[in-house]
């Protein structure tokens, strides 16, 4: 029996739901009405069949990024690859890790090659690609973590900056993490960057050793997990400030690097009630209720 990907307009009649397995898209355009409809047309035609795009090569995404040589032939498992490759000579990474980025922003490019937009989106689970066009501006609702209610604040991302992507990790996402941050938002270029770097920050943010720390190797929480039996975090007991502050400030480090290097426009790094945010969202000042969080409620009521 053939399956067949879930394609549907959300009762709001203004955002397209896309579903397909683990990928499940929540889509807006804004412009003339021929243009949305043509270019919600144009998504769902390039969503049918993509994850089978990727299940194809399912093996080499799982496996650890060759930084000198890409064995990948799909568009978006290619695209993957970029993201993560400048970080494969340093640490381990697969392209896995830009997985939900790359696919919004397949979507993404699919919907402007088809249609005039001033202002779209394309959000894969809080991981978002979006195009903005004049002075068309994109409001990001932040939370600590997924599982809870309630935006601690927002931040605004205006056409003329250079960020078309955002991405969140951290050991309350989707995926598992090596680090023990509640969750790293990064603003990029674009999505794949954005996805790619969040996962770094994110497993950046940690204690290694540190007993209160309840760790777990990922193939026996998911036997397929391209981890392996890595240990990833499964709970973080009491921490001290001090603690809390060397696992934020690793985080920053490595942040400021890919900032420096021009991978990232941004990033905001949250653990057990502490931010740092570091580049365009703002300074590295403690900032307990600032920038922060996985960007999925303000998504989905965008």
């Amino acid at each position: 029996m053939t399956r067949l990907p879930q394609i549907a307009l959300l009762p709001d009649g203004k955002r397209l739901h896309l579903q397909d397995g683990p990928i499940d898209l929540i889509i807006e355009a804004n412009g003339g009405a021929a243009d949305v409809r043509a270019a919600y047309e144009a998504a769902a035609r390039r969503f049918a069949g993509l994850l089978d795009e990727l299940c194809a090569e399912l093996t080499e995404l799982r496996s650890a990024t060759d930084p000198r040589h890409c064995a990948l032939t799909g568009v978006v498992a290619r695209r993957m690859y970029a993201a993560v490759a400048p970080f494969a000579a340093d640490c381990f990474i697969t392209p896995m890790a830009a997985v939900a980025g790359s696919v919004a922003e397949e979507i993404l490019h699919a919907m402007l090659e088809a249609a005039s937009l001033d202002r779209a989106y394309v959000n894969n689970g809080g991981d978002i690609a979006l195009h903005l066009a004049g002075e068309e501006q994109f409001t990001v609702g932040l939370m600590d973590r997924p599982d809870r209610h309630g935006v601690m604040r927002t931040a605004t991302v205006d056409a003329d900056m250079p960020v078309r992507g955002i991405a969140t990790s951290g050991r309350h996402g989707r995926s598992f993490s090596l680090g023990i941050a509640d969750a790293v938002t990064v603003l990029a270029a674009t999505a794949s960057q954005a996805d790619a770097a969040a996962t770094i920050v994110a497993n950046a943010v940690d204690l290694p050793g540190h007993p209160t720390i309840v760790r777990l190797p990922a193939n026996e929480l998911q036997p397929d997990s391209d981890l392996g039996a890595r240990l990833v975090t499964r709970d973080v007991g009491p921490l001290s400030q001090a603690e809390v502050e060397q696992a934020l400030e690793a985080g920053v480090n490595w942040a400021q690097d890919l900032l420096t290097s021009g991978l990232i426009e941004g990033a905001a790094l949250r653990l057990l009630g502490e931010t740092r945010v570091v580049g365009a969202i703002g300074g590295e000042t403690p900032a307990p209720h600032a920038f922060q969080g996985t960007t999925i409620k303000n998504m989905l009521q965008a």
